[in-house]
């Protein structure tokens, strides 16, 4: 019986896996779709956020079963308790990837956004996701934290956009409607970076059974 309940909890974390891969697919397409313009990759992501949607339900489901039929304690009921506070994020992290993949129908000219780092800061905020699921995964409380801590690099980043846009605008006025539309995009993604730290913030629960340095 112990056996198959690790079984289980591990296959816990094998869908948590699938969802946070899912997750960054869709960041990575919407930002793609934003700096190409295609179309079809803002469909690939619209498509992901459903499949986002499908795999909470399906986690959420999973772990409802395994608390009332394993009764877990300790060190286990706050690991599950963590998974379904991680995955609440994940979805909401599917959310606003759709939302940058809808804002990038408006922009029309790609080219404004050369020398804006709307992608490192994606790449950044990704970075957090994968990193907070591993750090789950392996218990890692140091990893859990050097996410947290990581979170001011999308701030950062978060800043020199926002500076960069409002550079265009004192230029050339025309921009404003687009600019607006790539900050707005840039406070989902760091609204995404918030997000990763919050699951990292429910790994120091699961390991530690506090949250909140």
């Amino acid at each position: 019986m112990r056996e198959t309940y690790q079984k289980q909890l591990g296959n816990l974390h094998t869908e948590l896996i699938r969802m946070g891969a899912l997750c960054e697919d869709a960041i990575a397409d919407a930002i793609k779709a934003l700096v190409t313009g295609d179309a079809g990759l803002r469909e690939k992501v619209w498509e992901l956020e459903r499949e986002i949607d499908l795999k909470e339900r399906e986690i959420e489901s999973f772990s409802v079963h395994l608390l009332l039929r394993e009764q877990p304690v300790a060190g286990d009921l706050r690991r599950i308790t963590a998974a379904q506070r991680m995955i609440t994020d994940m979805e909401r992290i599917g959310d606003q990837a759709a939302d940058i993949a809808e804002l990038s129908r408006f922009i029309a000219d790609t080219e404004i956004i050369k020398g804006i780092p709307m992608a490192e800061m994606a790449a950044a905020a990704a970075k957090m996701l994968t990193d907070s699921v591993d750090a789950f995964v392996a218990a890692d409380l140091e990893k859990a934290y050097s996410v947290i801590a990581y979170d001011k690099v999308v701030d950062e980043y978060f800043v020199k956009v926002k500076d960069r846009l409002i550079s265009l605008v004192t230029k050339n006025s025309e921009y404003s409607e687009a600019c607006i539309d790539l900050l707005m995009i840039a406070k989902y993604l760091e609204r995404i970076g918030d997000h990763a730290q919050n699951i990292a913030e429910w790994v120091e629960y699961y390991i530690t059974g506090k949250r909140g340095k």
